[in-house]
């Protein structure tokens, strides 16, 4: 079995030679667990690749013979080699995708599987010859090494900008730059022939990473715009003059009334507590999920009579009644407990309660005057932390 050097910019969907390569029990080295997902979704089913994403359930499924092809990084598979979870000394073929940024870390994982035919993708195979002669000796080169007559590597061929973005969130990062360079007749190109559109885009967009050839062409309609993965910018800084391009932030993008109520509600969460509401709302989360509550009580809140009626908690007092109640922070007892306990039990509304003092032995809380004798009365033998409490109107 001959070794074989692929030459093809780093990106899985350009790697279409390398499954014809690939035997049924192959692994496939890559550069993150990010990369390692791309090329799980993108092998033929038949394949049954898996990324290693977790390290506990990735051995449980090779025990079990669940995997056939195998992603994953240099650090991760190790892993799995020391936990002999993973052998790799009777591999038959080791794919090694884009090992530019990552050779140094291979020497050990590879010395595990010395008879292995090594399949290496690079971009850059020229920069890789210590480590091809090390590790794939005498092997077969396929594609156009980027160098000149004098061996010398290749210039750029154009000026692009880009843009990093995870490869989960690629098509709504397309439209955030859309948005951002407001653009209305783009240039989206995908992969495939670059055939400029009868009317002069004002915006060309890359979401698959170009060849050398195919950023040229890209650039003579205008300035390309690459979305790509945070591992494909060496590559990209080697065929293009680069300058980045900010995404635009939460500010910049259309808000709906959808994304203030969120917003709103953000800065609620963060600006101020909710334990009241929790103490109302907590025996439904019981019989509910949480997130169904969350979207009743927005429901709720759109309807014209929840809109319409007045509100029935009471707005802040100009003053307020102080009440003793015999429980501490001995018991436990915390300003949340007490909140609960006259909300559910007593009746009041948050409008109605004030400042919570909960000191070693007793506690003061702040109610509305006249919801004084109503808090003494009802509060008096209700268990807050397993304690019986009684409570009076404050002396001091």
């Amino acid at each position: 079995m001959r070794h074989v050097v692929l030459v093809i910019p780093p990106a899985v969907e350009r790697a279409g030679k390398a499954w014809e390569l690939m035997d049924p029990r192959a692994l496939i080295v890559c550069a993150d667990h990010e990369q390692a997902m791309l090329w799980a979704d993108a092998a033929p089913a038949e394949l049954r690749a898996h990324a290693v994403t977790g390290l506990g359930r990735t051995a449980a499924l090779l025990k079990e013979g669940r995997v056939g092809v195998l992603a994953g990084s240099p650090a991760d598979l190790a892993a799995l080699v020391t936990r002999s979870a993973l052998k790799l000394d009777t591999l038959e073929t080791l794919v090694i995708a884009w090992p530019e940024g990552f050779a140094a870390e291979l020497d050990t994982l590879l010395g595990e599987a010395p008879e292995a035919r090594r399949v290496i993708l690079s971009w850059d195979p020229h920069g890789l010859t210590d480590f091809i002669e090390r590790h794939a000796r005498r092997a077969e080169i396929v594609g156009d090494i980027p160098l000149d007559s004098s061996a010398r590597p290749l210039g750029s061929v154009a000026s692009a900008r880009y843009a990093v973005v995870p490869a989960a969130r690629r098509a709504v990062a397309v439209r955030d730059v859309l948005d951002a360079v407001r653009s209305v007749r783009p240039y989206v190109w995908k992969g495939g022939d670059v055939t400029a559109p009868a009317e002069l885009p004002d915006a060309v967009v890359a979401t698959t990473l170009p060849t050398r050839e195919e950023l040229r062409l890209l650039a003579a309609i205008a300035q390309p715009l690459v979305v790509a993965l945070a591992s494909q910018i060496p590559y990209l800084k080697s065929i293009a003059s680069l300058s980045p391009f900010a995404l635009p932030s939460a500010a910049d993008r259309a808000q709906d009334r959808g994304a203030a109520l969120r917003a709103a509600i953000s800065a609620r969460l963060t600006h101020s507590d909710v334990d009241a509401e929790l103490a109302v709302l907590a025996p439904l989360f019981e019989e509910h999920d949480p997130a169904l509550v969350a979207g009743a009580l927005l429901a709720i809140s759109r309807q014209p009579s929840a809109v319409s009626q007045p509100s029935p908690v009471a707005s802040p007092q100009s003053g307020w009644a102080k009440v003793f109640v015999t429980v501490g922070t001995k018991d436990r007892a915390s300003a949340k407990d007490l909140v609960g306990a006259l909300i559910k039990e007593v009746g009041l509304q948050k409008g109605q309660i004030g400042k919570i003092d909960v000191r070693e032995t007793f506690s003061l809380v702040e109610v509305s005057p006249d919801a004084a004798e109503q808090a003494v009365r009802r509060l008096s033998g209700v268990s807050i932390r397993g304690r019986r409490v009684s409570a009076r109107p404050d002396r001091e």
